[in-house]
């Protein structure tokens, strides 16, 4: 809503995408069913009041001078999963303000819900931003880029 998490998530697909294919998609576009040979997805969205997003957060965030407003977010996407033939890995990520502890935050939740759902949850992870606006904090995307990478590279470890 602010850039913040769509700037983390496009650092993580650029990291993954040194060593694999990637396609970035915002939740709007997302097909309700992972498309066959799609091996790992990447669910990442901004946390919102310790949690995943709901409408009305969203909706908040936007009065409060948020750059985009979707109907929808990682929580809808992720109740309205199906299940295709396809069965991939899943890691979760959120960005939210940087403190040194939260209560809870976008990246558990989602592992939650999706775990709940069946889903194989590998790790999640999260990426600090200043404040509710931004920016990031200092040096977050390379971590995020570092963190695509790893993430490749770990799969193509266990794999062997």
């Amino acid at each position: 809503m602010f850039g913040n998490t769509r700037r983390i998530a496009e650092a993580i697909a650029a990291g993954l995408g040194e060593r694999a294919d990637v396609t970035l998609l915002g939740v709007d576009e997302a097909p309700a069913i992972v498309p066959d040979g799609v091996d790992l997805v990447v669910v990442g969205g901004p946390t919102h009041t310790f949690s995943m997003s709901r409408y009305q957060t969203r909706a908040d965030a936007a009065g409060r001078g948020a750059i985009g407003h979707s109907e929808a977010g990682i929580r809808d996407w992720i109740a309205n999963l199906g299940q295709g033939s396809s069965v991939p890995d899943f890691v979760t990520f959120d960005t939210h303000a940087k403190q040194r502890w939260v209560p809870g935050a976008a990246s558990a939740a989602a592992a939650k819900a999706l775990r709940a759902r069946g889903r194989h949850v590998l790790e999640s992870e999260s990426f600090f931003v200043e404040d509710v606006h931004g920016p990031l904090a200092l040096g977050e995307e390379d971590r995020a880029c570092d963190w695509g990478r790893r993430l490749h590279d770990a799969r193509v470890g266990a794999e062997r």
